[in-house]
């Protein structure tokens, strides 16, 4: 390369560059006001529809058993009904808030194919529903470990209406799934609760009976019967000898009996205690509730809207123009019009001079 294209180009610097936007200026700052116009015009509402946001900030609880929170005596099982929940609880709720169960509720309720102009003989008409649910609706966890639900809307109050309904339908959805595991728990431990009420029944009509026989406390009727028994023995009292035999004799048959359905049904009745503590647990767990979540921040009617910014769309399509526009005209100076750059440069260093 020789000395003279060197130094063409190397007088082909930012001055330069100046001069060569001052010189196409009016170009510029024409396509950059159209540019700007135009994007205020297709960023009003005619084109892009205004949408407003509405958010619900919550917070997992710890503890998701009634009788666990209230009714146990167990320390280490027992839970704060009013300590907040941790990652594990703030992504179950993540997960349930994303579920369909909730999407179907909220779609039924609000009617929303027709509220977000799908055609019902679409064919594609769940795939586009859910889509623009997605795009509209969103669950993230925040820094502080709550859940926030963010609704964009076309309608400021549909946007809130939708937010509240989803954070009161996560308490129905989530006791709903629990309760079907808590119902089939009550019921099995209703069961057993039910069975050992029926076996301690029949053992202490058994006793009953027992009793009735003579036979009240087998270990010391039989020590009062023996030592009675010597005293006659020592009389030489036959009749009280006979008398005090024969219920020896009953003792003897029944005694064992007594003694194995005493020990049972005291077992049994322990059972029966723990297990009674276990039925009404698990009976709370089926039949009551407990809100899953602590409300922080409920959503409101939004005042402005937040989609789109105007400002940000015509900023950026004014200045991407404007590059634009500088690329373009260098590109033709350049390659459409060999030589242009050099005359201008010519042109430049004759003005300098004569100035000088």
């Amino acid at each position: 390369m020789s000395e003279n294209k060197l130094s063409e180009i190397r007088d082909f610097d930012s001055t330069s560059l100046g001069m060569f936007l001052y010189n196409w200026r009016k170009h510029l700052i024409i396509t950059s006001a159209i540019a700007a116009i135009l994007a205020v015009v297709f960023s009003s509402p005619l084109f892009i529809t205004p949408l407003y946001k509405s958010t619900v900030v919550l917070f997992p609880v710890s503890s998701n058993s009634v009788s666990k929170a209230l009714l146990t005596d167990q320390l280490a099982a027992k839970s704060d009904i009013l300590e907040f929940g941790e990652d594990e609880q703030t992504e179950q709720m993540l997960q349930i808030l994303s579920s369909s169960i909730i999407r179907d509720n909220v779609v039924k309720k609000y009617n929303l194919m027709e509220h977000y102009g799908i055609s019902p003989t679409s064919k594609f008409k769940y795939t586009n529903l859910y889509k623009e649910y997605e795009s509209n609706i969103t669950f993230r966890r925040t820094e502080f470990m709550a859940v926030k639900i963010t609704v964009l809307d076309k309608e400021p109050q549909m946007a809130a209406d939708i937010a509240n309904t989803i954070s009161e339908l996560l308490d129905s959805t989530k006791n709903s799934m629990q309760r079907e595991r808590a119902v089939k728990g009550f019921k099995i431990v209703e069961q057993e609760y039910n069975r050992l009420q029926s076996e301690i029944t029949l053992m202490e009509d058994s006793l009953k009976k027992i009793r009735e026989i003579g036979v009240f406390d087998y270990e010391s009727q039989s020590e009062m019967i023996n030592q009675q028994l010597a005293i006659e023995i020592a009389h030489n009292n036959t009749r009280g000898i006979k008398a005090l035999e024969d219920k020896l004799k009953v003792l003897a048959e029944y005694g064992g009996a007594y003694v194995s359905l005493r020990d049972q049904l005291e077992h049994a009745k322990k059972q029966l205690s723990y297990l009674k503590a276990r039925y009404e647990e698990a009976k709370v767990d089926a039949e009551e509730n407990l809100p899953q979540k602590f409300v922080v921040e409920s959503a409101y009617k939004a005042e402005k809207k937040s989609y789109p910014v105007r400002w940000i769309i015509v900023l950026v399509s004014t200045l991407a123009v404007f590059f634009l526009s500088i690329l373009a005209i260098i590109s033709v100076e350049k390659f459409a019009k060999p030589g242009t750059l050099k005359k201008k440069l010519h042109f430049r260093r004759k003005e300098e001079s004569i100035s000088a």
